[in-house]
């Protein structure tokens, strides 16, 4: 059988796009960048043809909506310019004004006819690679009649496919648009829309969609997305789990307690997910930090992602315990991030840990904690769906992964979880503190293991300033 020639593409200069585009745009082709006003059109426009200027190839923008300096405000706000990028004004074009007056029945086909001979003028003059005509709301004003709205854009498509331009075509959605979108989505080789929605609380949560796309197997769905100063467009594709870049041969990952090894069977194994659940108190926090620091002096990189505890108080709560891991994260070995839970994406938390695993070979990832992850997010299930993805991703990547989970109430008072997420551990260590004789107690139970035995017993939890210990269970006599 033949070798099946690989399709030439070009970068949308927008990170994370071209991942979901497998490489980036077939050359020489149509597109439409579709969103409402303020979802980041215009922005990815400039990061479509300053790809190209850093390319070495001309590029037009067409502007029919904004003005030069508008562009040029757009670009600087990210710190960039329109260096080797050609303008076109045509909204505010005298030329098409004065025909337009000139004429004593004032046709919409006279005002359509010199916009498009300027827009085939500045081509044919510049002969660029790549153009940005910005938007088909103006054409969809101008024409007012949904065929020769049609019949433009096919012929325009052909004029652009004659000469090897790849093209994005802006269209901002308004009612019209919904009129027209199938029209317009059948002729064009790909459309792409921007989304984004407001929530009750916190910033503006932005989202992607490769809604067709001929002759590509695009990641499809819902992606999500920012807008960064200095970055402009930012696209975080989702975790596909078989996309792991490694197969890792099971190992058992020691906690340095022996007597806590013993009660998994002689450790955890690599490659699965342990729910670490309990109330407020209970050491939740601690035994991740435990495995962290196990790991770490094994010379393993481990992840930690903080939702709750600021990096500082992480450090002091460990140093309280003889953890010291302070020089692990400046040498690097230890990755710690702390996030504002409102300002982040399920997207952009599954990249950041996904690409962590991939560039520092991490063999433990400790996410604290899962509820409060979960407490920033306004759709709860999806961010279960997102979080099962990114859990199955570091299973096949071999990596442990330790699930923070609080349940509400303390001392065992309406003790409970908001989310059932039972069914995302391979593990499941279930820590709970009660009241005895004016002591607290804490207790330890390996609940679930999927893989190999592990002890049912309930054991002692001790955690000191001279480190963990656990040990049998003796209830105290009762007076």
């Amino acid at each position: 059988m033949a070798e099946r020639k690989k399709q030439t593409v070009v970068s949308s200069g927008i990170s994370g796009l071209d991942e979901i585009l497998r490489g980036g745009l077939p050359a020489s082709n149509l597109y439409i960048v579709q969103g409402a006003p303020g979802s980041g059109k215009t922005t990815a426009a400039l990061q479509f043809l300053r790809a190209g200027v850093a390319q070495g190839e001309p590029c037009i923008y067409v502007s029919l909506s904004q003005t030069r300096a508008e562009l040029e405000a757009i670009a600087l706000s990210h710190g960039w310019t329109l260096d080797g990028i050609r303008v076109e004004e045509l909204s505010a074009s005298d030329s098409i004004n004065r025909a337009a007056d000139q004429t004593i029945f004032q046709t919409t086909e006279l005002r359509l006819d010199e916009t498009r001979k300027a827009i085939e003028s500045a081509i044919e003059e510049h002969k660029p690679s790549r153009l940005v005509y910005d938007s088909l709301l103006e054409i969809r004003l101008i024409t007012a009649d949904s065929p020769r709205f049609r019949r433009e854009l096919i012929a325009f498509k052909a004029f652009l496919a004659q000469r090897n331009i790849v093209a994005l075509l802006l269209d901002t959605q308004t009612s019209e648009t919904d009129r027209t979108g199938e029209e317009v989505d059948g002729i064009a080789h790909g459309v792409i829309r921007l989304d984004k929605s407001l929530e009750e609380y916190g910033g503006v949560r932005r989202r992607i969609e490769v809604s067709k796309m001929r002759g590509v197997p695009v990641a499809d769905g819902y992606h999500d997305m920012a807008i960064r100063e200095g970055e402009g467009v930012v696209v975080f594709p989702r975790i596909v789990p078989g996309a792991a870049a490694r197969t890792v041969k099971p190992q058992l990952i020691k906690s340095g307690v022996d007597t806590l090894d013993e009660m998994f069977g002689g450790g955890q194994e690599s490659g699965t997910t342990t729910l670490v659940i309990g109330q407020a108190g209970t050491g939740k926090s601690t035994m991740a930090s435990l495995y962290a620091t196990a790991a770490l002096k094994r010379g393993e990189s481990v992840g930690l992602f903080l939702f709750e505890e600021r990096i500082e108080t992480f450090f002091r709560r460990s140093e309280g315990l003889g953890m010291a891991l302070r020089q692990f994260h400046e040498d690097g070995q230890l990755i710690l991030r702390d996030f504002n839970p409102n300002e982040i994406s399920p997207g952009e938390f599954g990249q950041i840990v996904q690409q962590s695993v991939n560039s520092e070979k991490v063999k433990v990832v400790v996410i604290d904690s899962f509820t409060g992850y979960l407490n920033s997010l306004p759709h709860r299930e999806k961010a279960v769906r997102d979080i099962q993805s990114l859990l199955k991703y570091l299973a096949r990547a071999g990596v442990l992964t330790i699930l923070i989970v609080a349940q509400h109430g303390l001392l065992g008072q309406g003790v409970g979880i908001d989310v059932d997420v039972s069914f995302l551990g391979d593990t499941v260590l279930l820590l709970r503190i009660a009241e005895h004789e004016g002591r607290l107690r804490r207790s330890i139970t390996v609940v679930k293991k999927r893989h190999g035995p592990h002890d049912l017993d309930v054991r002692e939890l001790f955690i000191q300033s001279s480190g963990v210990s656990v040990i049998a269970y003796n209830p105290l006599p009762e007076v």
